[in-house]
């Protein structure tokens, strides 16, 4: 959305603007400095200054001063939101969209994560450590009560960010949580929180998840493993499986399982959680995956109320779970 500022006060210059609408001044100093009367309050000397090169502007007659933004608020007397909306129509440019929104979401749960050391000792309690993966799944942290006011201030419609499910009854959705974005190729379609303190433990916005998780890198290699949740997938990148993915559970959709067959050599290691209801989920899936798409299925075990996550948590490396993947059993 920064970038998206920019762009809009490069293509209406603050000088040009004031032109068009009838502000007169004169150069002072270089080429790049002009002044003249205050548009801003009654003046009868000149005090209002604008540099070209810079796009701004400072008054010192009132002391206000700012870039073409902030200008227009002040002179229309506009919110920040509603001060986009007017530059937008005179430009022809469209209103913000969803994918535009979740992006904007993203960039900011970053952010957060870097500025929250409970956040950080969260994740590294779940064995996710290293800063490239976390920067390379997009991994944040909602702390709650500032993404509305954020988004807001950067322009973007309460009724989007309600469509969206980003806030709920004027609160943001999403409250101490670490935040793993869903990407449909590029495109982030969905956000999944996993809640740090009392709350369900897991969300998503009230939005279709997409397909398997960062299939457009898992889609690649012929032997794809397949997990339960993000924290899962998250610990087998981080030692160095990339060909992990999940589907968000144990529940695939079909576009799922067309996505898990959709080469003739693939085979798909299933590593599931060792209880009782993961291995059930297991032989579930197995049927559906032989039954329907013909594409070869191992089942990984683990220790006894493991999980791929817990499994490297309590300090299991990555020769261990390949032994384990070189004796996955055919179901």
């Amino acid at each position: 959305m920064h970038q998206d500022l920019q762009a809009l006060k490069q293509r209406i210059p603050l000088l040009d603007y004031l032109r068009r609408h009838d502000w007169t001044a004169r150069s002072v100093g270089t080429h790049q400095e002009f002044v003249g009367l205050c548009p801003l309050h009654p003046e009868t000397h000149p005090s209002f200054y604008v540099n070209a090169a810079k796009n701004v502007f400072y008054c010192h007659g009132c002391g206000r001063g700012g870039d073409l933004i902030r200008f227009v608020q002040l002179s229309l007397n506009l919110s920040f939101r509603e001060t986009l909306v007017h530059l937008k129509q005179q430009l022809g440019l469209p209103e913000p969209g969803e994918h535009e929104a979740l992006w904007e979401a993203v960039d900011f749960y970053q952010q957060q994560l870097g500025r929250h050391a409970e956040a950080r000792d969260y994740l590294h309690g779940r064995g996710v450590h290293d800063a490239e993966l976390i920067e390379q799944l997009s991994i944040g942290y909602a702390p709650g009560g500032m993404l509305y006011r954020h988004m807001s201030q950067l322009g973007y419609p309460t009724d989007l960010l309600l469509r969206l499910g980003l806030i709920h009854q004027g609160k943001d959705a999403f409250y101490q949580r670490i935040v793993f974005p869903c990407f449909d190729g590029s495109r982030p379609v969905n956000l999944y929180g996993r809640s740090m303190g009392g709350a369900a433990r897991h969300r998503f916005l009230p939005r279709p998840k997409g397909g398997l998780f960062a299939w457009s890198t898992v889609r690649n290699y012929p032997h794809v493993i397949l997990v339960e949740g993000l924290f899962d997938v998250a610990v087998l990148w981080q030692a160095g499986f990339v060909n992990t993915s999940c589907a968000f559970g144990v529940h695939l959709t079909d576009t799922q399982l067309s996505q898990l067959s959709d080469r003739l050599d693939r085979t798909v290691f299933i590593a599931f959680d060792s209880d009782l209801a993961g291995q059930n989920a297991a032989r579930t899936l197995v049927r559906r995956l032989q039954g329907g798409t013909g594409v070869n299925v191992r089942i990984v075990d683990l220790p006894p109320g493991q999980d791929p996550n817990s499994y490297f948590v309590g300090g299991a490396s990555a020769a261990e779970f390949d032994s384990r993947l070189r004796n996955a059993r055919c179901p």
